[in-house]
């Protein structure tokens, strides 16, 4: 009798050769550029958070700052019957009694100056003061530092009045 040979239908194991990926780690790699993505993502989003904070911050400096600078103001008005007339620096002046009647009004809080001796706000521009008939406007050119016109959508000017 014949001998019965059996042969295997499966195929031979490949060569490991450096053409071949293995799926595992297709999938490892896949898992590094993912965790990368997300650790750069999460990384801009904190840094964008970060800026709205410190935003948040200085606009707060600034609305206690004018809050103070509209007591001064008050106070000199109800002391001399009107608010100090002039340029910011001419009322940062008065304020600081450089005046006729050589009246001081204590600022409790320490406002900015530039070396011009205007007020500033936080992100170092002069303030623009604005006498109106009810009360006093101040405005800030804000973080970019540019005095826009505030009907156009870019503009971020603040304005408070008391």
């Amino acid at each position: 009798m014949g001998s019965l040979i059996i042969k295997s239908m499966t195929p031979a194991p490949a060569e490991n050769t450096e053409a071949s990926v293995s799926p595992l780690r297709i999938v490892k790699l896949l898992l590094l550029v993912v965790a990368l993505v997300t650790a750069m993502v999460t990384g801009f989003l904190g840094w964008q958070k970060w800026q709205r904070l410190k935003q948040d911050a200085h606009f707060r400096e600034y609305v206690a700052n004018v809050d103070t600078l509209f007591s001064a103001l008050q106070q000199y008005k109800e002391k001399t019957g009107a608010y100090p007339a002039g340029s910011n620096s001419d009322v940062a002046r008065a304020l600081s009694g450089r005046n006729d009647r050589n009246l001081i009004i204590v600022i409790p809080t320490k406002m900015a100056v530039n070396g011009k001796g205007e007020f500033v706000d936080p992100w170092g521009s002069a303030l623009r003061l604005y006498y109106t008939t009810p009360g006093v406007l101040i405005r800030s050119a804000g973080p970019n530092k540019v005095f826009e016109d505030a009907r156009t959508p870019q503009s971020d000017d603040i304005y408070l009045s008391n």
